[in-house]
């Protein structure tokens, strides 16, 4: 299928049939008929192969082929409405307030070093940074902008990846002294080592223990009685020799370097672990919100 204005023009329809709820408040928006909406949305659908409402007499709804694709497009045009913005004449003056919610390991080891240097370069800027644990709702919480670790979670916010860190499987040299290591991934459900989890501050629970190897990936239930929600707490304990942990290699290099920590397992090293820029829109995207996600862009290339 090759893509054309036609599409375009129906993915522009599809987004005002979401953002108002229906096709009624739709036709309105885009100063059209009903019926006209209800024809660009079934030559959209004829065009892609797949349905994306679900209608009844009460509701319209998104099918779930309808909100995977409506959830791939808005990063998609995110990037377009970004590059379309940058090549335009008269960008808008950085200025005003940025409140920004960021991963507190993120904002001490990547942003802080060099936030300095950023906001001496927008003097008509002010900028609330709040480090924490969890995205929470950022935009009840009145944020214009987030960097969080994890995949995101189905919303509406636009989600920019960022950087994909390592994850490794370590232990501290006095822990293998006294245990060995771990000979495949499965070792780790046997109760012969000990595992220090960490809990997912979205969700509560502890993270599944992943390995990747290629295209292959498997879950194991990792035993250990220690679960914490601090990295400084884990990297500790793990060097204090109690058990085996999987930590990002964000903030970890001197504590392998100086062979405090020694990786595992490690003919599974292709783990990763994202970090996204969160938005709340893919419209009009405000020049501070701009400069800010370009600036921690820019640190994470380095």
């Amino acid at each position: 299928m090759s893509f054309d204005e036609r599409i375009l023009d129906g993915i522009g329809v599809l987004l005002a049939v979401v953002d108002n709820g229906g096709f009624a408040r739709a036709s309105e928006t885009l100063d059209m008929t009903q019926s006209g909406v209800s024809r660009a949305i079934a030559r959209l659908e004829a065009r892609l192969g797949i349905r994306l409402f679900d209608r009844t007499t009460r509701a319209v709804t998104l099918t779930d082929d309808g909100r995977r694709f409506y959830e791939e497009m808005l990063p998609l045009l995110a990037q377009l409405e970004e590059t379309t913005a940058s090549a335009a004449k008269g960008v808008s003056a950085v200025r005003g307030r940025l409140r920004v919610n960021i991963d507190p390991l993120f904002s001490r080891l990547v942003i802080a070093p060099r936030l300095g240097a950023f906001v001496e370069g927008h003097p008509g800027l002010t900028l609330d940074l709040v480090t924490r644990d969890n995205l929470g709702d950022m935009i009840g919480d009145g944020f214009d902008l987030a960097f969080r670790f994890g995949f995101p979670r189905a919303s509406t916010l636009v989600a920019r990846k960022l950087l994909d860190i390592p994850v490794l499987t370590v232990a501290a040299p006095s822990y293998l002294k006294r245990h060995g290591a771990p000979a495949t991934p499965a070792d780790l459900e046997s109760g012969a080592h000990a595992c220090i989890h960490f809990r997912d501050p979205e969700t509560g629970r502890p993270f599944q223990w992943e390995f990747h190897r290629g295209d292959e990936r498997i879950l194991i239930q990792a035993k250990g009685r220690l679960t914490v929600n601090d990295v400084g707490t884990m990297h500790s304990v793990c060097m204090a020799g109690h058990g085996i942990a999987q930590i990002l290699q964000l903030g970890a290099e001197s504590l392998l370097a100086e062979g405090r920590l020694v990786p595992v397992l490690a003919d599974w090293p292709d783990e990763r672990f994202p970090l996204y820029a969160l938005y709340p829109s893919r419209h009009h995207l405000p020049a501070k919100v701009r400069a800010f996600i370009d600036f921690v862009a820019s640190l994470c290339e380095r």
